[in-house]
């Protein structure tokens, strides 16, 4: 991994004592060391079953130095704040709260981990691939001798995720026995590894370009970059990529690339599917807020489901780290006059409210330096609404939005370039953002109708709004209320005439989906000046999400999905905001922002939003797929699923065969053709699942990416797990034409 002389990684290797912190009685000490193939930590555990625990580096998102968890904070001093650190994994994993002996035993951890992590991050495809199968090989040398057998060979490859017949295992295993001695090690070892990794239609690609002395010149190169990859690019641009990613000197000195520089092209960015010009921010950002689509989360504090799921800070920082630019927070009275957040009425744990603003202060600009929205619901009284505002103030400081930017009344929102490292507070507001500018205040009276509980399903709705209730509001707290006020919808006509391009209603799904089906392109009209806010039905216990792309269509902006649920939706959204930097602002589409837009999502009148393109997809192969299931013994039979998500005249699904039995290295080299009429608004997600005749099959990993973002030609998909991170070894190898349809 380079870091042969690294002293920190020795220090992880020899290991040391740590003290386990789980909560105020539960702290104990524990040996913990990384192991020899630099990718495990071992700890010991005293639980008779568990007497050794790994867990794999590459699990970890991230180490995270101090007293920066919940726990950590609750249940230790001050005092440790320099020798404490937290080790958080993906997924669902429970993180680990850590004490060193020392502070300077606390950095050396949290150096080496972060060292290794970064490491394994940034090693080459084919030093991940030798890394993978070295470790694998081990685990296969059941008697430790540094040789492999043939009955050991066979295991192996099952461990690798192909299962072969006997007669192949020997036609194998004697084709590398140059010996003759029964078993393989060595050279012969070596020499199974690149039958083993041997990509045929990579040789097949390579070959055809490759037209000096069996070797691409940077001639060659640019021939194949401008023909199958249909790449804007010069000699020079060719000569860059030899540069970069040939690994042999001898070929780098006479600017030609070998087929092992093609293929470590072909993994990095530069030969993966998503175009690179879209990874940074690349959109206009000076339009008014409501042009964009805004990354939006529901019920962020919660870490599960809605009815006894964990409350958590950590569920605040998870989503603002994927780019999530709205939040959401349900505030009820707590004891001791601290206001609380959490799902009212339910078993859900409570958090306190200034604990979350803290959170979203110290992580709100982490992964985009664009304006993030508090959406707040409130349930609290006056007296803890006024805590509220002072919690909101005191911590926020002068990037909370307090009053309109300018010095007169604005016309229209601020745009996101405006509003950048800003923080705006939706809720509800006494008066109107007018009257700051007016000489006779009316904001005396301290009550708002409240006409609509963004929660429950929508029958109780039916009842609730015949009987509208009054909110007490406390002037604290109504006047920071500035560019995002809360009011109820009464009907496009009744918006249109009464509605101020500040004011923005909430729907909730069942309502949204309805009004996007049946009267789209009203909705379209009531998008473009004024913000609305999309959320789950209250009936979803188990915060599943609902489709977002239909809402997308309608122009709505702020659709708040359940950021904690690994699903399809979620794939859609983290797909959609892939692009523009993952900056949680994408700008709409010109037809969902003009006035005059005859757009209709349903019908699809002429106009320039039909772009009717054909896009051909080729999925030729995938590599090193994970087993989905722990036995030994199962061997996934993956089936590549593409599907187009857009208007409902583009929405389709296809599939390949399943090809039985393999999971290292399958091939399907099969042919698929999409018509697509709005790519503006297309998304395109390729996943691979494990079939099953007899029941659902299982995920194996996804990706999901704007149709404009696809690159032509050959390329690599990286693939992500249900929790969206990416999955290190594996891959899918596809070839993409999109031409105008006839």
């Amino acid at each position: 991994m380079g870091l042969e002389d690294d002293g920190d990684l020795q220090f992880l290797m020899n290991g040391g004592d740590l003290l386990k912190v789980r909560s105020g009685s539960w702290k104990k000490t524990r040996y913990y060391k990384l192991q020899e193939d630099c990718k495990t930590m071992w700890h010991e555990s005293k639980k008779t079953l568990k007497s050794k625990q790994t867990f794999s580096v590459e699990d970890i998102d991230e180490v995270r130095t101090g007293r920066q968890t919940e726990s950590l904070r609750k249940y230790t001093e001050e005092s440790v704040e320099g020798r404490a650190f937290s080790i958080l994994f993906k997924g669902r994993q429970k993180g680990l709260d850590l004490i060193a002996r020392s502070e300077e035993e606390a950095k050396k951890w949290v150096g080496g981990l972060e060292k290794v992590i970064s490491n394994i991050k940034n090693l080459t495809p084919q030093k991940k691939t030798e890394h993978w199968i070295y470790s694998c090989l081990r685990k296969a040398d059941k008697n430790f001798d540094n040789k492999i057998s043939q009955k050991e060979l066979k295991s192996f490859l099952r461990d690798i995720n192909i299962e072969v017949s006997e007669d192949y295992a020997e036609m194998l295993f004697q084709k590398c026995d140059k010996s003759k001695c029964g078993f393989l090690e060595g050279k012969e070892i070596e020499h199974f590894y690149e039958i083993l990794t041997q990509r045929e239609e990579i040789d097949v690609i390579y070959e055809e370009y490759a037209k000096t002395d069996g070797l691409m010149s940077a001639a060659d190169l640019l021939n194949f970059l401008l023909h199958e990859q249909k790449e804007d690019v010069s000699q020079n641009d060719a000569l860059q990529l030899i540069e970069k990613y040939e690994l042999d000197e001898n070929a780098k000195a006479k600017q030609q690339m070998t087929k092992d520089g093609f293929l470590m092209y072909l993994h990095q960015p530069e030969g993966l599917i998503s175009n690179l010009a879209h990874e940074n921010v690349y959109q206009d950002m000076n339009q008014p807020l409501n042009h964009y689509f805004i990354s939006s989360s529901h019920n962020t504090y919660l870490l599960e489901d809605q009815l006894k799921g964990p409350s958590s800070t950590e569920a605040y920082i998870k989503a603002l780290l994927k780019g999530c630019r709205c939040v959401e927070l349900d505030c009820w009275d707590g004891s001791d006059g601290e206001p609380v957040i959490y799902h009212g009425y339910t078993l859900t744990s409570k958090v306190l409210f200034k604990d979350v603003i803290k959170a979203i202060q110290e992580n709100a600009f982490k992964t985009s330096e664009y304006p993030l929205i508090l959406s707040l619901e409130n349930h609290c009284s006056v007296e803890q609404q006024k805590i509220m505002a002072q919690h909101l103030i005191s911590i926020l400081g002068s990037a909370l939005i307090t009053k309109p930017l300018g010095d007169q009344m604005p016309t229209c929102l601020p745009s996101p370039e405006e509003l950048k490292g800003r923080f705006i507070v939706k809720g509800k507001r006494l008066d109107k953002l007018e009257d700051m500018f007016s000489e006779s205040k009316t904001a005396d009276e301290e009550s708002v109708t409240e006409e609509e509980d963004d929660e429950g399903d929508e029958e109780d709705q039916e009842k609730k709004s015949s009987k509208t209730k009054l909110l007490k509001l406390a002037k604290e707290l109504s006047d920071i209320v500035i560019y995002c006020k809360s009011v109820h919808f009464h009907g496009f006509e009744d918006s249109q005439d009464k509605q101020s391009f500040y004011e923005m209603a909430s729907f909730k799904e069942g309502k949204a989906v309805k009004l996007a089906e049946e009267s789209a392109n009203d909705y379209i009209h009531h998008n473009i000046d004024k913000l609305s806010r999309i959320y789950p039905a209250g009936l979803r216990t188990d915060s599943s999400n609902y489709n977002p792309v239909p809402l997308w269509n309608a122009g709505c902006q702020i659709v708040a999905l359940n950021f904690q649920t690994a699903c399809p939706e979620m794939d859609l959204n983290r797909g959609l905001f892939l692009q523009n930097g993952q900056s949680g602002y994408n700008l709409k589409p010109s037809y969902l922002r003009d006035r005059d837009t005859k757009f209709d999502p349903i019908t699809l009148p002429d106009g320039p939003w039909l772009k009717n393109k054909t896009l051909h997809v080729m999925v030729i192969s995938a590599q090193q797929l994970p087993k989905v299931s722990e036995r030994k013994s199962s061997i996934v039979d993956p089936v590549v699923k593409v599907q187009v998500y857009g208007v409902p005249a583009d929405t389709t699904m296809v599939e390949t065969q399943y090809i039985e039995n393999n999971g290292f290295n399958p091939m399907w080299n099969e042919n698929f053709q999409f018509d697509v009429r709005v790519p503006d608004l297309a998304l395109v997600r390729f996943s691979i699942e494990d079939y099953d005749s007899s029941s659902n099959n299982e995920f194996i990993g996804q990706y999901t990416l704007p149709f404009n973002s696809l690159k032509k030609g050959y390329h690599h998909v990286p693939l992500l797990t249900k929790n969206g991170d990416h999955l290190s070894s594996a891959g899918l190898f596809v070839h993409i034409m999109v031409v105008d349809a006839e």
